[in-house]
Parts: structure tokens; C-alpha cells; sequence
């Protein structure tokens, strides 16, 4: 049978001159999983946020998929049932 759901992700971002911090979090079947991402600006360089803000996030969501597939991987080996 087939079911289609809907899953949320949240991403907030905070910022300031030089780094921008983004945490993504999302609330899987009673799972939590919150991860954060970083970038930082060199002073010298000129300002563009949606660079920091790419990075942050994808550096966020590389982290969050490291702990989804951690966990999924440890239910896999408790809930495996090995016939030998």
C-alpha cells in the first residue's frame, strides 16, 4: 500500500558581519535530529550573505544527513533478526 507523507525541515539562520550559523532540525516518528552549520567571511573579502548562507546550509544539512543515516543504521542493527 502505498502512503505519501510530509516531512519538515526547518532551517534558521543567524548572522553577523563576519559568520553565519544555520541549524537544521527535523522531527522524524518521535526521532529529533538538530545539526549546525558554519561559515565564516574572511574580512576582507566583500560582503554577499546568500554565500555564507549557501555554505552554512549546506554544511548544516551534510551534518544532519550524518546523523539520520547514523541512526537509521543503528535501528537497522537492532531491529535486524538474523537466521543463521
Amino acid at each position: 500500500m502505498e502512503q505519501e507523507k510530509d516531512v519538515t525541515l526547518s532551517i534558521h539562520l543567524m548572522e553577523d558581519e563576519t559568520e553565519t550559523v544555520a541549524t537544521a532540525v527535523l522531527d522524524l516518528r518521535g526521532d529529533h535530529f538538530e545539526a549546525k552549520g558554519r561559515s565564516r567571511r574572511n574580512p576582507v573579502d566583500p560582503s554577499k550573505p546568500v554565500i555564507g548562507e549557501e555554505l552554512a546550509i549546506a554544511r548544516a544539512l551534510r551534518a544532519l544527513e550524518s546523523d539520520i543515516t547514523t541512526a537509521a543504521q543503528d535501528k537497522i542493527e537492532r531491529f535486524l533478526v538474523h537466521t543463521d
